[in-house]
Formats: structure tokens, C-alpha cells, sequence
């Protein structure tokens, strides 16, 4: 892997990762179309972790509050964000229980840039669901136990590299009737034990394989870059959630999607 690759793999796992056009299914595209056959499991913490340190700077403030929340003396006038730390957790079980339960499947899909591809077309309808269904008109509420459950379960299904986890997680929410700004924060504060957790499952795997020193300064600017663009991704997101045109990103993963699948179907990248 060139430095260029690097930057380049390090700006679109920043960007999709908060945007919600699925980091996972761009990644493996990406790097089909780049020639990358295997971007190394050090740089894939390195990067994780980029995307990771950004969206815990953007809401720093928060996560202050919530670590203040569950340290005697428990104050009440932080009782929401010790509910938020409850709500976080139980969002986080369907992800872990249908990830180790189906690992197998969803590492199959990951050999399919056709399928990736088609599961974009399906992120795309996914982010038009809010103006489709009248749910939408009934946003109002903070985030509760049923929208908890029910982003959760959307992340569970967004390991399918081509279903964005923040996509389908928002969407998830403001349909269960959550305050669409509230889901959008939800759904990023969701992200950090699923990143981490992630992280964390493949250091044995890094610590078996090594790092390759020679390639470290690739690493860095990578994970450099998935920072920066981190950042510039969540601050998009939520202008996109405020201003109600979060949609607009499945006209994005409609054209991506078409577009790589006659890429890999027919054209130079045909499998």
C-alpha cells in the first residue's frame, strides 16, 4: 500500500464513516478499484482509531457529563446522561450478539464488490424512508428504550458492508418517533463502542501479523486523515439533519451504487 492509497483509504473510511453511505461497503469497493488486496489489520486500527478520536472530540462535552453522571455523588441534574449511558449499552447488545452469531455471512459478503454494490441501492432507499413513511410527522421525543432497541438493531444490520450504520441507525430513530437531531447524536455516541469494540477484537490479530515499520508513516497519514475527515463528517451530518435534507445522500448512494456495480459487473473491474 502507497502513501496514496493510504490517504486515500484514510479520507473515505473519515467521511463514510459518519456520512450515510457506509464506510465498510466503500472500503472494500475502494480498494478493489485501487488494486489494495489487503490494506494490513494495523492499518485498519490506525484508521479505526482516527475515526474514533474525532467523533470523541466533536462531543467531548458530552461524554464529560456522562463519565460526571456515574461518579459519586450522583448528582440529579445529570440524570439524563446517566440514562443515556443505559440507552447506549442496550443499543450496542444487538450488534454484538448478531456480529459473533453471523460473522461467517457477513465476511462472505465482503468478498462480493456486486453485492456491496446492490446493498448501497438499498442504504439509498433506506435514507428516503423518513419522508416516505408518516412516522416522521410524529418526531418530537428524545431518544427512549423502544428507539434504543430499534437504532441498535439497525447498526446490527449495518455490519453488511453497503448498509451505513449511521444511516440506518438515524433512520431508525426518527422513525420511532425520536427527535431527528437527537437520533443523529444517538447514533454517532453509538458509534464509539462499536468502533472500539472493533479495535479491540482485532489487536490479537495485529500483534500476531506485526507491523510493518516500513510502512508506518502510511499508517499515520491515514489515520491523520480519517481524523480530519472524521470531524468534517459529523459537522455535515448534522447540518444535513438540521436543515431536514438528510435524504440527499441517497441520491449519492443510488448513483455509487449503480456506478460500481457496472464497474464490477461489466467494466474494467469485472469479477
Amino acid at each position: 500500500m502507497s502513501l496514496l492509497q493510504a490517504l486515500i483509504l484514510g479520507l473515505v473510511q473519515g467521511l463514510t464513516e459518519f456520512l450515510p453511505v457506509s464506510s465498510s461497503g466503500h472500503l472494500v469497493l475502494v480498494q478493489k478499484v485501487l488494486g489494495v488486496v489487503d490494506q494490513g489489520i494495523t492499518f485498519e486500527i490506525v484508521v479505526h482509531f482516527g475515526t474514533l478520536l474525532s467523533v470523541v472530540i466533536y462531543f467531548w462535552k458530552v461524554l464529560w457529563k456522562m463519565l460526571l453522571s456515574i461518579l459519586p455523588p450522583f448528582r440529579p441534574d445529570l440524570a439524563r446522561e446517566r440514562k443515556m449511558i443505559g440507552l447506549l449499552a442496550i443499543g450496542t447488545i444487538p450488534a454484538v450478539v448478531i456480529g459473533l452469531s453471523f460473522k461467517d455471512v457477513f465476511e462472505r459478503v465482503y468478498e462480493s464488490p456486486i453485492v456491496v454494490s446492490l446493498l448501497l441501492l438499498v442504504t439509498g432507499t433506506v435514507l428516503f424512508l423518513p419522508r416516505i413513511v408518516s412516522a416522521r410527522k410524529k418526531e418530537g421525543a428524545e431518544v427512549k428504550l423502544s428507539s434504543a432497541i430499534a437504532m441498535g438493531i439497525g447498526q446490527a444490520i449495518a455490519i453488511l458492508p453497503g448498509i451505513s450504520r449511521s444511516g440506518s441507525t438515524i433512520v431508525s430513530g426518527m422513525l420511532s418517533g425520536t427527535k431527528s437531531e437527537d437520533a443523529a447524536e444517538f447514533s454517532f455516541l453509538l458509534a464509539i463502542p462499536a468502533i472500539a469494540g472493533a479495535m479491540v477484537l482485532a489487536v490479537d490479530d495485529m500483534i500476531e501479523q506485526g507491523i510493518e515499520s516500513s510502512l508506518l508513516h502510511n499508517y499515520i497519514a491515514g489515520g491523520v486523515v480519517a481524523f480530519i475527515s472524521g470531524l468534517i463528517a459529523i459537522y455535515s451530518v448534522l447540518a444535513a439533519v438540521r436543515k431536514g435534507r438528510f435524504e440527499w445522500f441517497a441520491y449519492y448512494c443510488f448513483a455509487a451504487g449503480i456506478g460500481f456495480f457496472l464497474w464490477f459487473k461489466f467494466g474494467a473491474g469485472a469479477v
